[in-house]
């Protein structure tokens, strides 16, 4: 079971060719692919700063998401509570919290980040 950081879920969606062959690959296959909504937070926040050149809403990406084949995975407490156990490598508050449902769940995280896989969670890339 996958679970898709937002890079990858927007590069996925867009085509793009940062996205590696392998992590394309898992995606086009209709593995178990999941995707947080902390995810489509992130967007909406980083779009409102500017941070971001995705004109799409967030209700577009997730239709185009489950159209996919993706699955939501919901924000649970236990995956909040995990975010207490990490250690501070990662500062970035999404990451961490995508960390946490990764280790509660299981999941192998479909990530370029390259501090991800300092914590005790599977990546790939």
């Amino acid at each position: 079971m996958y679970l898709l950081d937002t890079h990858t879920i927007l590069w996925y969606l867009a085509g793009d060719s940062k996205l590696s062959k392998k992590a394309r690959d898992i995606l086009d296959s209709n593995k178990s692919c999941y995707y947080s909504m902390l995810s489509f937070w992130e967007i909406a926040i980083k779009q409102k700063l500017g941070k971001l050149d995705c004109k799409v809403s967030v209700s577009v990406i997730e239709s185009t998401c489950i159209k996919a084949g993706f699955i939501n995975v919901p924000i649970l407490s236990s995956h909040i509570d995990t975010i207490n156990l990490l250690p501070e490598i990662h500062k970035d508050p999404f990451d961490r919290l995508l960390i946490g449902q990764a280790i509660v769940e299981n999941f192998i995280i479909v990530t370029k980040d390259e501090l991800i896989p300092n914590y005790p969670v599977k990546t790939l890339w």
